[in-house]
């Protein structure tokens, strides 16, 4: 079995491709790396060059929304990680996703949300995709997101 191709044919499984890497919004890079170590920005629901989901849970999105802007989120971050391993998922272990939630006060199903990214993760990267993961809620996030994921993975040679 060639383990390079293996993550993109469990992505193309579910019906999905890995997304062009989206760019920065600011002043900074999308990814570094440093030797095998890989750590992303915050990736947001970039859908095209645009937002697929804006506004707080528990207040213009509901839980299954949220879980879906987590679910695109970390397909950007797989993007990322692609471009960080020159182009081969095959060599990406995920270590640690770190989730951010944009939510109203008392809103308690950020678990929940950001498992929308953990499953897609889990599911693209099978045992190689089973990552600890930090998960906040925030009553103000940038650009009026829902959910943001930044990844940290190790590059196998």
């Amino acid at each position: 079995m060639n383990r390079t191709h293996l993550p993109e044919t469990r992505l193309a499984a579910l019906g999905l491709a890995v997304p062009a890497a989206p760019g920065a919004v600011a002043a900074y890079e999308p990814w570094q790396r440093v030797g095998s170590l890989v750590t992303t920005s915050f990736q947001l629901p970039w859908v095209n060059g645009s937002l697929a989901h804006v506004g707080r849970l528990g207040e213009a999105l509901d839980t299954e929304q949220g879980y879906r802007a987590a679910r695109i989120c970390a397909l950007n971050g797989i993007a990322q990680l692609k471009a960080a391993a020159d182009g081969d998922l095959g060599r990406v272990r995920v270590l640690r996703i770190e989730g951010h939630v944009g939510c109203v006060e008392g809103f308690s199903q950020i678990p929940q949300v950001l498992n929308g990214g953990s499953e897609l993760i889990n599911e693209v990267f099978a045992e190689r995709g089973r990552h600890a993961r930090t998960a906040l809620g925030h009553l103000v996030m940038p650009l009026n997101v829902p959910v943001m994921l930044g990844f940290w993975a190790e590059i196998l040679e």
